[in-house]
Parts: C-alpha cells; sequence; structure tokens
C-alpha cells in the first residue's frame, strides 16, 4: 500500500547543548550519493525515509541555526514518533567524556570535536543495506540497495520539494516476498539474500532486542547464519550509537587504522591490540580515522566489483 502524500508536516525545534553538526551525524546513514532513501540538500538540510515503530515517515533536518537551535519538519504517520526521537538521532546520548584519542589522532579529535554518534533505535531499516555491503565493493552495495529499494518499497510520504521522491526501503513482509532470481538481478548474491531472508523472518524479535541494548542484539543477530561481527557491529553504531563497535573483518578498517597509528597496515588481531586501550570508545577512534581520510595510500590491489551475477550491467 501507497502512503498517503500530504503536505501537512509536523515541526520542532531542538536546543543541543553542543553545536551538533547535522550533516556529519545523520550522514551516516547515506548509503551513497543516489541513495533513494536519503537526500542532503545544497541548504545542508538533511532529508530521510524511514519506517517507525508507528508507520513510515520523512524527516527533513535544517543544520545548526544561528540561534542555536536545530528545525525540524516530518510528514506520515510516524511523523510525530521521528520527531519525539530526534535528539537522541542526533547525538544527544552520546557521551564522549573520558576518550583520550591517540596521539597521532588530536589533531582530527579537534575538527571533530562537536560530532557525536546518533541513535535510530530502528534495526531493520540498518540491517537492510549493511547486509548488502557483506563482502563487495561500495559501488556494487550502493547500486543493489538503490535497486531493491526502487523496486521492492514505496514512497515516502509527504511533498516531493526540493529534495525530489524518497522511497522507504522493503518491509520484512516485502523482502521475504522477493523471488531468488530478483536477488541476481539487483545483484545481490545468495551469500547476502539468504541473510537477509532470514532477518526478515525474525525482525520482530530482533526489534525487541534491540529494546535490550546493544549486547542483547549482538547476542541474537549473531546467531543467523551470514550475521557475524562486522555486520553487528555496523548496525550497533547507527541504532544504539554504541561507542565501542568496531568493525572487524572490514576489507580496509584494520589496515587504515594500524596505518594511521603505527605507518603499518595491521590486521583484525593487530587491530584489537591497537585499540584495546580506548575501550569504551574504540569506534570512535575508527571513525576518527576514516573521517580524516587517514587510512594508508591506495597503491596496492582494491577490491573488485565482480562482474558475472546477471544484474551487473558492466
Amino acid at each position: 500500500m501507497t502512503p498517503a502524500r500530504t503536505s501537512t508536516a509536523l515541526s520542532r525545534t531542538w536546543r543541543p547543548d553542543w553545536p551538533c553538526p547535522v550533516g556529519a551525524v545523520l550522514g551516516v546513514h547515506r548509503r551513497g550519493a543516489g541513495d533513494p532513501t536519503y537526500r542532503a540538500l545544497p541548504s545542508g538540510t538533511q532529508v530521510r525515509a524511514l519506517r517507525t515503530p508507528v508507520g513510515p515517515a520523512t524527516l527533513e533536518v535544517d543544520p545548526l541555526g544561528t540561534d542555536a537551535h536545530v528545525a525540524a519538519r516530518a510528514w506520515g504517520p510516524g511523523a510525530s514518533w521521528v520527531l519525539d526521537a530526534l535528539p537522541r538521532m542526533l547525538g544527544a546520548d552520546d557521551d564522549p567524556r573520558g576518550f583520550e584519542p591517540p596521539e597521532v589522532l588530536a589533531d582530527a579529535w579537534r575538527r571533530q570535536r562537536h560530532w557525536r554518534l546518533g541513535a535510530t533505535g530502528l534495526v531493520w531499516e540498518s540491517l537492510v543495506p549493511t547486509v548488502i555491503e557483506q563482502k563487495v565493493t561500495g559501488q556494487e552495495a550502493f547500486t543493489a540497495f538503490r535497486r531493491l529499494v526502487r523496486r521492492f518499497g514505496e514512497p515516502a510520504p509527504g511533498p516531493r520539494g526540493e529534495a525530489g521522491e524518497l522511497w522507504l526501503q522493503p518491509t520484512p513482509e516485502q523482502v521475504r516476498a522477493i523471488p531468488s532470481w530478483e536477488w541476481l538481478k539487483l545483484p545481490v548474491d545468495g551469500g547476502r539474500s539468504r541473510p537477509l531472508l532470514a532477518l526478515a523472518r525474525v525482525a520482530d524479535a530482533l526489534e525487541r532486542a534491540g529494546r535490550e541494548g546493544p549486547e542483547v542484539f549482538d547476542q541474537r543477530a549473531r546467531t543467523i547464519p551470514g550475521v557475524g561481527v562486522w555486520t553487528s557491529a555496523e548496525v550497533r553504531s547507527r541504532v544504539f550509537g554504541d561507542a565501542d563497535a568496531v568493525s572487524f573483518g572490514d576489507y580496509h578498517i584494520a589496515k587504515n587504522v594500524g596505518w594511521a597509528l603505527t605507518g603499518e597496515a595491521v590486521d583484525d588481531d593487530g587491530l584489537a591490540e591497537l585499540l584495546e586501550p580506548y575501550r569504551p570508545h574504540r569506534h570512535r577512534v575508527q571513525r576518527l580515522v576514516e573521517a580524516g581520510g587517514l587510512g594508508r595510500p591506495r597503491r596496492g590491489a582494491r577490491m573488485a566489483p565482480r562482474r558475472h551475477l546477471p544484474g551487473r550491467t558492466g
């Protein structure tokens, strides 16, 4: 069923107690420049299409104003829910106190000192793109997610406006109905479609686990075949604002963090050793390396997009 389009919006203003960088906090949810669920406008306004526990919503958030307030508008059945959740989504619950970055990241931390980890509380909307990103290049993952949303999702509520048409990603029920051959057209291979189908069957239970906290979610999600430490960490950092979620198993992160901290690429074991002194803020170290572009020079082989799946066109 297509959500009704209406120009009637709910709105709120909120005054954070720090200079909140709205785009930097919300931007972690954007899956590539063509993400149909997200728009970043030239004005700095961020627009997201979300499925909340009470229905779909479109959320539009302006950058911090000169009056130190953030203004937001929302449309759809989930508008009240998403506006109530706005402070948490922008990092109000994150507490960086006690974090002392490695000396080599001190400048990066000073530049990023107002950045916070937001928490959406929405497990399914983070799981879908994260599983699609497993073990493939960003280019392949973003293409597949864009096609999935446009083919099997639905238009988001609210007026099109400057952001254009936004789309809601498919529900667990819609994902369960996708035939195997359609996954390959996206392209999403069986190593990723099977976990997504398994997750769709227990989506309600995982949302309940999400309300119990990151540790409970981690334990339960990783009982699903195909869901490992990397997927759990990527979801926990976005859903819970988990400042200790480390993306072990990533193609680049261990090498990049190792290079930034020691001048040498390391594996996951080396990454764990390097980050151990920074508990419970290990994700902040990972994030500073990423945000500062401090990873190793890209002179060696890169992961290449696969070209043998039916949905690939070159």
